[in-house]
């Protein structure tokens, strides 16, 4: 069935008109039938590699074929894996040399695959370990240098940034270690990251924080720069909460400070009164009594996340005005 099925399927990835037909279909046939597609998997990846350079899909359409073949690489010897990723990567490796020096947006693609299935097929092949770790550091000194000429423009490179550092801190934590990798920039990026607009990159971002602050005891660099700058971590959070994000975000920020106050919690009991000293800030409409009562629920709950997140959908309320109006009936 596949000899039938499989050459229909990839000639439609090269029609923008059945982009998403063709897409799912293939993801679904590499999920499900990836044992069965190993003779196929060069013919695969040369037409996916060729559809994602001619740029014929939307950013939501790339995200599930680098999916699909994620579990198609999986499924392959780890040979047979390098062989295509050496194909599959070789453009983009080229085109993220020449973004550190020109700054160009063509960096998404390899941001997705290596989001998607890299980390974890190579997280227990520790031969393998040096090309991720090149190839990780490669992505992330050119992210950096996009995030100093502005990333504004960019936000959904930023997103896919901010999701694979998290999955890079959730599968290969040791990625972290590395001397060579600029910890407290990645940090106050992503600290940006949570001012954008755009709800996708917050939610990146967010999810970034909760899967590095659990790491604050294990890996000493990241331990060192929250130590450091976790302050402006939550001087972010609580300008999010008094107003300036969304309140449909309000459970992503209510992650974070969960995790400072699980994995760090002399840091944020220091934090967060000085920061809830200043006057209007985070809100003018708070009171002192207000903001303090805040801050010694949220140091209080250090088991129920829930909890906390009621709290910050409450305390968001009084810092914009809605608390007790019909704005919060749906809330």
């Amino acid at each position: 069935m596949i000899n039938s099925v499989l050459p229909l399927v990839l000639h439609a990835l090269g029609n923008p008109e059945l982009s998403v037909s063709s897409v799912s279909t293939l993801k679904k046939i590499c999920r499900e039938c990836k044992y069965d597609l190993p003779p196929y998997a060069a013919n695969i990846v040369a037409v996916s590699q060729d559809v994602l350079m001619k740029q014929i899909h939307k950013t939501s359409q790339c995200m599930w074929l680098m999916q699909a073949l994620g579990f198609l690489l999986s499924a392959l010897q780890v040979e047979e894996i390098l062989k295509n990723l050496h194909s599959l990567i070789s453009p983009y490796i080229q085109q993220l040399e020449k973004l550190a020096e020109e700054i160009v947006s063509d960096s998404t693609g390899m941001l997705w695959l290596m989001r998607g299935e890299l980390v974890h097929i190579f997280a227990h092949e520790p031969a393998h370990f040096p090309p991720i770790e090149a190839l990780f550091l490669l992505v992330t000194s050119v992210t950096l240098t996009l995030f100093q000429q502005g990333p504004r423009d960019h936000p959904d490179i930023v997103d896919s940034f901010m999701q694979l550092l998290a999955q890079a801190l959730k599968r290969k934590p040791d990625l972290f270690l590395c001397e060579r990798l600029d910890v407290k920039a990645v940090f106050q990026c992503a600290v940006l990251a949570l001012k954008f607009p755009e709800a996708p990159t917050v939610k990146a971002s967010c999810g970034f924080f909760t899967e590095l602050l659990p790491r604050c005891g294990e890996v000493e660099s990241v331990g060192k720069v929250v130590q450091e700058d976790g302050r402006m971590l939550l001087i972010a959070v609580l300008e999010a909460i008094g107003g300036q994000a969304s309140r449909s975000l309000m459970d992503c920020f209510a992650d974070i400070l969960f995790a400072l106050n699980k994995h760090c919690f002399s840091l944020l009991s220091m934090w967060i009164k000085e920061a809830l000293q200043p006057p209007g800030f985070p809100s003018a409409r708070l009171s002192p009594e207000q903001k303090d009562t805040f801050s010694q629920q949220i140091l209080r709950e250090r088991v129920n996340k829930r909890r906390v997140k009621e709290m910050v959908k409450e305390f968001t309320l009084l810092c914009r005005g809605l608390h007790g109006t019909d704005y919060t009936a749906d809330y």
